[in-house]
Order: structure tokens, then sequence, then C-alpha cells
């Protein structure tokens, strides 16, 4: 069973599609046409129906051969800190953070499941157990894991009322003024790459932005700009899409702009502010990665 809060109004399969990758639009109006799709309760019988935003969508059953190929594996894994409801993690560039088709293995839940056996939080399915919030394969830094689900719940619920801070930091072509630049600007799925997404009205989600110039560089004779971004919202590619479309970037994307090296992309998850299940206030920070950390100083 899955559980998902919808955040933006949509038909029922596209928005499922767009928000579980594992199952297909295909997979979902089958299931919709099956009685396993549910609106807070009630079941659903009609592909076009439209979902409201904050509403629960509950799938009862999925394709069990794309369940039961996640495996345990023993992957290393930077824990910041850890009790008994959850734990941050500091992931690398490069690690996949969930499963998905053509990705069954070698991702975060992979290793959190080696780790943590069936102690995490099974909200949002088996492919993401644990799975709070994500964050590109290619972009480094913090991400929540809930160990059982009465926590993935609440953290849930701070990531919708927009209480938990994440604070990004990248490296940008250009000179950006020396000014905060507020990006209040739509994002959604680019209609050309579905790979992409892009600013538009259209089927988009809300997404904010804000954007501080901390320091000037120069790399390899071009300048660039250090910048710390902090996220109202946390759409897909949102620090990405936000920089580019103001002209500036970030260095080393590979999908926004100039692939440089394996690395890719320069941001980082650098800080995590919230208050947890316990009241108690929580300030996460990790350092940069040593690419990124040569390249600014």
């Amino acid at each position: 069973m899955i559980k998902i809060i919808a955040n933006y109004s949509d038909r029922i399969d596209k928005y499922i599609a767009n928000n579980v990758p594992e199952i297909s639009r295909n997979d979902i109006q089958e299931l919709i046409k099956q009685g396993m799709v549910l609106v807070e309760g009630t079941r659903i019988n009609k592909t076009k129906f439209i979902v409201a935003e904050g509403k629960e969508i509950t799938i009862l059953k999925v394709l069990e051969k794309k369940l039961t190929d996640v495996k345990e594996q023993n992957l290393k894994l930077d824990i910041v800190f850890e009790n008994d409801d959850y734990l941050i993690i500091n992931k690398p560039s490069g690690l996949v953070v969930h499963p998905a088709p053509g990705h069954y293995d070698q991702t975060l839940v992979n290793g959190l499941l080696y780790h943590f056996k069936n102690n995490l939080s099974d909200v949002n399915g088996l492919l993401r157990l644990g799975i709070v919030h994500r964050i590109d394969k290619d972009t480094s830094g913090l991400l929540i894991i809930a160990k059982n689900n009465a926590t993935h719940n609440y953290l849930a619920s701070l990531l919708k009322d927009h209480k938990i801070e994440r604070i990004y930091y990248a490296i940008c072509d250009g000179k950006l003024e020396d000014k905060i630049i507020n990006i209040d600007l739509p994002i959604g799925r680019d209609k050309k790459n579905r790979q992409k997404f892009c600013v538009t009205n259209e089927n988009a989600k809300e997404a904010y932005t804000t954007v501080y110039p901390i320091k000037y560089l120069v790399i390899d004779g071009k300048e660039k700009t250090l910048v710390k971004c902090k996220l109202k919202t946390g759409r897909t590619h949102q620090v990405r899409v936000h920089l580019a479309y103001i002209g500036h970037p970030i260095y080393g994307d590979p999908i926004y702009n100039k692939k440089i090296d394996d690395f890719n992309q320069r941001l980082h998850a650098k800080e995590l502010i919230f208050i947890d299940n316990k009241g108690k206030e929580q300030h996460f920070e990790v350092d940069f990665p040593d690419i990124f950390k040569k390249e600014i100083n």
C-alpha cells in the first residue's frame, strides 16, 4: 500500500504517474478500474477524476514484481544524527535516493534496508522505505529518514506547511548582483524533454526560492558566484530550474547547463532546520564535498 498527499490539483492518474515513478500511468489506470485507488478513503473509478490539493491518495495494490526487486545492499551511509524516530543522512553526489524503473539497486533505499531492516517507515511504499523527501542523484547533502510511520507523517506535515528550512549552496555561472533575489515562479515538466522541468504556468506547481550571493569566484578563467538558496517549496529540480531561468545555471549541471565532469551539478543541501516530533529545535549542517570545497576556496 502507498499513501501520498496531493500537493496540487490534477487528474488522479496523471498525478500519481508524475509523483510515484515506480508505477506507470497505464498501471495506475488499470488499478483505478480494479478499485485499488482511494481518495480520502473513497474508491475512485474514473481515471479523469480530479484530485484536489491536500487530499490523501491511497494505492491499495501495486505490481508485486516491482516491489520484490528491492535488495538489501551493504552501502556505506554517512549518518549525521540518529535517534529512535529518525536519522539524518549526508548523501554523496552520484547516489540515487530510491529505486525506480531501470534502477533497482545501489540506491540509498537499498543501503537503508541493509542497515535498518524493517525499522523504517513504509508510508510511501516499499520502494521508498523511510524516505520523507528527496534530492537529485547528483546533488549532495542532507536528507531526513523516518524510522516509523508516526514520525514520517509528522515530518511530511512539516514539509507541506513549509516548516522545514532547507538551505542549499550552489556554484552558478556568471556574477550575480550583490542583492537578495526572490524567485516566485511555478515549475512544471518540460513537454519537449521529459527529463527536464521548466518555468511554466501549465500543469505547474508553485515554487519559491530565495537566492543570496555569498562569494564571487573565477573557475577556469570564468566568473562564477557561490550562492545560498533557501527553499520555501521543494519541487523537483527547483534550484536548478530557477537559477537557469534567471540566466545563471548551476556550474556542471548536465541537464540545465554543460557537463564538466562526473560530479555534475555543484549543488549541496547544506543545512536542515526544523522542530522535531519531541518539540526540540534541530539544526543540522554538513561541510561541502571535497571537489566543491576546492572550487570555493
